[in-house]
């Protein structure tokens, strides 16, 4: 639900610049006292209910399964990119999505496509990081093959797990354990670079465009700045500009993990749209999701 109510909060803000969503609000205005309008969730939540439909089927990321859902779930008007529309068409159609998503940018995409949707994985495996690298890797490979994009997707899931933990938030350990599973020099860097920051220095260094390199760390820094306010989080996301439903969805996602539930405003949970799979839907599925942890937790055991 964290992903889903900033997602869509984001999402009339996309594109703009941050100095223009400064005027019109600030983004805190536009968070605490929201127009009353239905706001309605982009492909990053239809997609990362077609993740979370897939561990509550399978118990772990299946392929087959996963793109079944991908394909069962789109709808273009949702705002999927060019690359993510070519390889989910090509699903629906029964062509070599695989080849497609190899070759259609060179090396693989580098967007942040996988990491907005990842969450759910976080929260299914948070009691085995191991699992979660790896489950994350898995849930990011129909659609993204290049490292940068595969680390992306990782290190939101990982920072979703952690964010579980009933324990209070050291920045320094926090992106420190970060950092130790990240596999790129890219994102080893910036992690090192955000452990260093105080909650009130920018972040805007770290981008606000779809690449995963230029989105991911800027999202997860936004939850580091505000850990126990889920509201401060979007709101500092939105106001990064441009790729303002991402940001928020992935920091959203972050920040739900941590807190729960309750901590997301009411406004903003009943102006989500309540559509097929809208958020009585969400709900639901969370709870199922639940359920499937904690029946994979008495088979395992915890770690």
């Amino acid at each position: 639900m964290g992903l889903a109510v900033g997602d869509a909060t984001g999402a009339p803000y996309e594109g703009l610049f941050a100095d223009m969503i400064f005027r019109m609000g600030p983004a805190r205005s536009l968070v605490e006292t929201p127009s009353k309008e239905t706001r309605h969730y982009t492909d990053d939540t239809q997609m990362a209910i077609g993740v979370a439909e897939t561990l509550i089927e399978c118990g772990e990321i299946n392929e087959t399964v996963l793109c079944a859902a991908f394909a069962k779930n789109y709808d273009p008007a949702r705002g999927y990119g060019q690359g993510a529309r070519r390889v989910i068409e090509a699903m629906i159609a029964g062509e070599d999505w695989r080849e497609l998503a190899a070759t259609l940018f060179p090396g693989g995409s580098l967007g942040n496509g996988a990491a907005m949707r990842v969450a759910p994985v976080g929260l299914m495996f948070c009691d085995d990081l191991d699992q979660v690298a790896a489950q994350a890797e898995l849930s990011a490979s129909p659609t993204h093959i290049h490292p940068l994009a595969v680390d992306g997707a990782r290190i939101l899931a990982i920072a979703v797990a952690i964010a579980m933990r009933e324990s209070p938030f050291v920045r320094a350990d926090f992106f420190g354990e970060l950092k130790n599973w990240a596999k790129t020099e890219e994102f080893q860097w910036q992690l090192s670079v955000a452990a260093q920051l105080r909650p009130s220095d920018t972040v805007s260094g770290f981008g606000n465009s779809l690449e995963a390199h230029r989105s991911v760390v800027t999202a997860i820094s936004c939850f580091a700045g505000s850990p126990d306010c889920y509201a401060e989080v979007i709101c500092r996301a939105i106001g990064q500009g441009n790729d303002t439903d991402t940001l928020a969805a992935m920091a959203g996602a972050i920040s739900g993990a941590r807190l729960g539930i309750e901590a997301i405003p009411t406004n903003l949970i009943e102006s989500l749209e309540d559509s097929a799979k809208g958020r009585t839907y969400i709900s639901e599925l969370a709870d199922k999701l639940h359920k499937a942890y904690e029946s994979r937790r008495d088979q395992t055991g915890p770690n």
